[in-house]
């Protein structure tokens, strides 16, 4: 599925998330040969190739232009940021009907170039989203990933050192769940710098909680002060590109096609996964608490709800 001899993605959404994407990858990535930007402001995507090409010699020999769907033909993976961004005071989920139009057109249109390699998708709500390209593709499961807790995660893992004052490398914790209102922290599996977090600090359930709330409205603070949130998710979708193109086998929260983990099916939902040159080599299932797998069951109930409305 992955041409071993050239690599190539095509990225269909040039707003902030995009541009800053498609920095992101060429600054990460040197196996990437070919990068097409495809988005409905055509001129726009032929500035932003000619802006990025320039940085080519500094970071190595990748093909930037702007193309179209038919593009994705050969491609190995096509990454998806397109849709309309969530404004101060909207939830994620708001943007479902939004967005969903938007997506239905963009899938069917690569799948109608022959691509036959791995979606990744970044618009939100991206669990919905990341759910819907599937069955809108008929892609296998694995070859159709979302960004997910991602973001919450690497936003957890800030915080978590801010509050411990130590360094960021040290924190290996993780969000589950939706990417959103629903999302949790995996308090009883944190570990800080090889110990359980339980010995490093005893956080009370209010502390807790307080911490999940910081997670959850770290999106809005900055759409608050700036109109948008980019550069994370952004870093974020080259991490998970980079680790389907170089076949990493990098464990990464994304959104993980469930099919009975957590006693869920049928939905895409913020869990670790391999990702490797099959997109989703495994979810890996977290052997959660009861109170944290009642929280994994309770986001997943009220996704598969808005999901059903919008079927």
């Amino acid at each position: 599925m992955i041409n071993h001899y050239r690599h190539k993605v095509v990225l269909v959404g040039d707003g902030a998330v995009g541009s800053a994407f498609a920095f992101s990858l060429l600054q990460s990535n040197r196996e990437v040969d070919e990068l097409v930007i495809v988005t409905r402001n055509h001129d726009k995507a032929i500035g932003d190739a000619l802006d990025l090409a320039d940085i080519t010699p500094l970071t190595g020999p990748t093909d930037v232009f702007a193309g179209n769907y038919e593009d994705a033909h050969d491609a190995d993976v096509v990454v998806i940021t397109a849709g309309v961004p969530r404004k101060p005071g909207e939830s994620r989920l708001d943007l479902i009907h939004k967005n969903i139009k938007i997506l239905k057109g963009i899938v069917e249109s690569i799948v109608a170039s022959g691509f036959n390699g791995i979606f990744v998708i970044s618009s939100n709500p991206v669990d919905l989203l990341t759910t819907l390209t599937q069955q809108i593709s008929g892609f296998p499961k694995e070859r159709v990933i979302g960004t997910g807790t991602s973001l919450d995660t690497m936003r957890l893992r800030l915080i978590l050192s801010q509050r411990l004052n130590i360094s960021v490398n040290a924190v290996d914790s993780q969000v589950l769940g939706e990417h959103g209102d629903s999302s949790f922290v995996t308090f009883d599996e944190t570990i800080i710098n090889g110990r359980p977090l339980d010995e490093i600090i005893q956080l009370t359930p209010e502390e807790k909680d307080e911490i999940e709330k910081q997670v959850r409205q770290a999106g809005a603070k900055i759409i608050q002060h700036k109109g948008a949130t980019f550069y994370g998710v952004a870093k974020c979708l080259s991490t998970i590109v980079c680790a389907i193109v170089e076949n990493q086998n990098t464990v990464i929260p994304v959104s993980a096609p469930l099919t009975g983990q957590y006693g869920i099916n049928g939905l895409y939902l913020g869990s670790p996964a391999i990702i490797n040159r099959q997109g989703i080599g495994q979810v890996v299932e977290y052997q959660l608490s009861p109170t944290e797998l009642a929280k994994m069951q309770a986001s997943a109930k009220q996704l598969t709800a808005v999901l059903k409305e919008v079927q």
